[in-house]
């Protein structure tokens, strides 16, 4: 999945991030949508208002948000298949999709959404590692225009988001910590760890393994403060993104 272009690690300091751009209605059709660029990464996250909700949530007054994600056919070295022409989402894919889910809900008033769902599309148009983590940055600015579109409606009278949340990779590669890893780091990385948070500094999600050698618990606590240091650079450009539009 690497990119021809790729940044050289050496181009950036172990605890700087990838170029990132957040360019919000991207897609204008969409009630949000917003395409996160990290480095040579790409994700369009859309949201989707419906008046409907699942049903285990019918005639409880509370709304849901849900996710899906994908990776377009050209989005990495190669053609990938569509999933929807293999007739089933790769278990990746489920992985993925649900914890874009999970970290938007945590940070949602679901009794102030009401009685209605919003969908989010986080669609991989090109991928270079962290596109999981992208495409939570990239999803809360489609949701925040959503929530926005909503209020200036009437159709809500508070807003529902408690938060902001991002998402950021981080890991150990030659034995250096390392911020934002691209994919040559991701692919060649002892150790592999996203992390979600909140604006708030609160941990939604830690998704970390071991590629080679175990790493210690003081490597791990370093590693969420790197992260801690990214999300913070995240948000204040979702920040302007969502201010933007």
């Amino acid at each position: 999945m690497t990119h021809p272009n790729t940044t050289k690690r050496q181009q950036r300091a172990a605890d700087e991030l990838r170029p990132l751009q957040i360019i919000p209605n991207f897609l204008p059709q969409a009630d949000g949508s917003a395409l996160i660029c990290c480095g040579h990464t790409k994700v369009i996250c859309t949201a989707t208002i419906d008046e409907n909700v699942p049903s285990f949530l019918k005639d409880t007054g509370r709304g849901w948000v849900t996710a899906e994600y994908g990776m377009l056919p050209a989005s990495a070295n190669g053609r990938m298949r569509r999933e929807a022409v293999a007739g089933k989402q790769s278990g990746r894919t489920q992985e993925i999709q649900r914890l874009i889910g999970r970290s938007l809900r945590a940070v949602m008033n679901m009794d102030k959404l009401g009685s209605r769902q919003i969908l989010i599309d986080c669609d991989v148009i090109q991928a270079d590692g962290g596109t999981r983590t992208a495409s939570i940055s990239g999803a809360f600015v489609a949701l925040a225009l959503a929530i926005n579109k909503l209020l200036a409606s009437g159709k809500i009278v508070e807003n529902p988001i408690r938060e902001a949340v991002a998402a950021i990779s981080v890991g150990i590669v030659n034995g250096q910590i390392l911020l934002d890893l691209d994919y040559p780091e991701d692919s060649g990385c002892e150790a592999d760890i996203n992390v979600v948070m909140t604006a708030s500094e609160q941990l939604i999600e830690i998704q970390g393994t071991a590629e080679g050698a175990p790493f210690s618990v003081q490597q791990l606590n370093d590693l969420i403060k790197l992260a801690q240091q990214g999300v913070a650079k995240i948000l204040i450009e979702q920040q302007k993104a969502i201010a933007q539009s």
